[in-house]
């Protein structure tokens, strides 16, 4: 049943639950939906949806019709994607003068990162233990230096690992300090088209199917939604896809009675949370676009997690070890990767082959190899134009893409794409048009690695 109550009785309610801090910035003329102290108001009544457009069954097709679309936004970039690749590029676009507007489908940046708990940074260095990784990505990594029980490992040579959460709350604070325009709870479902330029993308939300227009647009989807929209071509890959966990209490496990049985696995790595491992898991080869099949990996891969978990625990010293986190996000690995202007091999990894237009270096998962230039080329799609692809679907051929595809990685091209949007907002032109040199000039004043 609910009543009303005065300001004072309804701060009081509030602070027996600690909300009373938060409270002050409500409106005041709420009344309260119960006594435990929630609020909930009606904003309209006997309301009916707007500007629908319902398909239609002709023929026994269906048909979606012709309607206007609402436009939440206008921005200078828009970034479509806010995992490692599309927080780097909306902040090296808007540190290079650009009004950028970020969009993630989740309720958190950092995606695989994040989301996914792939929480190692694998990929930044070289033979020799160089780290090719700066610009962004570090200013990242040190910042998680200062925080506590954020990182661990973080030295020469080494592959640290993160939390989540940590990294997380990190990215919410680098965007907010940046005063980019955000949305979360979006997903990217079409391109705005001029001609063969993009101009824009659709979303869908909970606030119905809205458009965003863009002087410049990034793919940072990881899939390529947005330039395969466009009608750019790519290749579709099929790739494993996993699901990884975070297991606890491993601080807790009886060493001498574990002495008597073979040791259980998967344990995973160490993390910066005392006790808490993460585990990854590289699952079957299947097609990361299928929705069905993507359905059957989650199914799968959540009764495979908690029986192994079972397991573990029945090993004489392993019984207070516990699943303590599935990630939410599934680990797809590889599906769209782009056709652009010019294809990564590892022949040009082995060659050491050096591009006029580069705009980024990456690096080996253990330090067995040397640098490698990403040509600015390997962003830009063939034929559609106004659109820059980073993260895992830049063009690379098969036996570069799970180079491409790491964290570190990720953050260069995104930070790549980020400061090539802004020149070419800030000069009028498409991505293909835009003056490599001060892309180049742009990135190194903020500290990109470029070899």
């Amino acid at each position: 049943m609910s009543h009303s109550i005065n300001r004072r009785d309804w701060l009081r309610i509030l602070g027996g639950s600690g909300l009373a801090a938060g409270a002050a910035a409500l409106p005041g003329n709420r009344a309260a939906a119960q006594e435990s102290g929630f609020q909930s108001s009606i904003i309209a009544s006997n309301k009916v949806q707007e500007g629908r457009a319902n398909p239609g069954i002709v023929d026994g097709r269906v048909i979606q019709p012709q309607r206007e679309l609402p436009v939440l936004h206008t921005t200078d970039v828009l970034v479509i994607g806010g995992g490692s690749a599309g927080v780097c590029a909306a902040l090296a676009a808007k540190r290079a003068g650009a009004d950028v507007c970020l969009v993630e489908r989740y309720g958190h940046f950092g995606g695989l990162w994040t989301g996914g708990l792939v929480l190692l940074i694998l990929g930044h260095i070289v033979t020799g233990g160089k780290q090719v990784c700066q610009g962004i990505g570090e200013e990242m990594m040190r910042r998680l230096d200062k925080m506590d029980g954020a990182i661990v490992n973080r030295r020469r040579g080494a592959n640290p690992t993160v939390d989540a959460e940590a990294t997380k709350y990190l990215m919410v604070e680098m965007v907010d300090e940046a005063k980019i325009d955000v949305f979360l709870h979006c997903w990217g479902v079409d391109a705005i088209m001029e001609g063969n330029a993009v101009r824009g993308a659709v979303f869908e939300s909970k606030s119905g199917r809205q458009a965003i227009l863009a002087k410049v647009v990034i793919d940072a989807t990881g899939d390529g939604d947005l330039f395969a929209a466009a009608g750019a071509e790519f290749e579709h890959r099929s790739h494993n896809v996993g699901l990884v966990t975070r297991i606890a209490n491993l601080d807790r496990v009886d060493t001498e009675r574990a002495k008597l049985s073979p040791k259980p696995r998967p344990l995973g790595g160490v993390t910066p949370v005392p006790g808490v491992n993460w585990v990854n898991m590289r699952g079957p080869e299947v097609d990361g676009l299928c929705v069905a099949t993507l359905t059957r990996m989650e199914l799968n891969h959540r009764k495979f997690i908690w029986q192994n978990i079972q397991r573990t625990r029945k090993v004489p010293g392993y019984e207070q070890v516990y699943l303590t986190e599935t990630a939410p996000q599934v680990g797809v690995r590889i599906t769209r990767v782009l056709h652009g202007l010019h294809t990564l091999t590892r022949e040009d990894l082995r060659a050491g082959k050096r591009f006029p237009d580069v705009v980024g270096v990456g690096g080996s998962e253990n330090g067995q190899h040397d640098e490698w230039q990403i040509p600015y080329g390997s962003l830009l799609p063939r034929t559609v134009d106004n659109v820059l692809a980073s993260g895992r679907c830049i063009d690379a051929e098969m036996r570069m893409a799970d180079l491409v595809r790491l964290i570190p990685n990720c953050f260069v091209t995104g930070h790549a794409a980020g400061v090539a949007a802004a020149v070419c907002a800030a000069d009028d032109c498409m991505p293909r048009e835009v003056e490599v040199a001060k892309v180049q000039k742009l990135l190194r004043e903020q500290d990109a690695y470029l070899g």
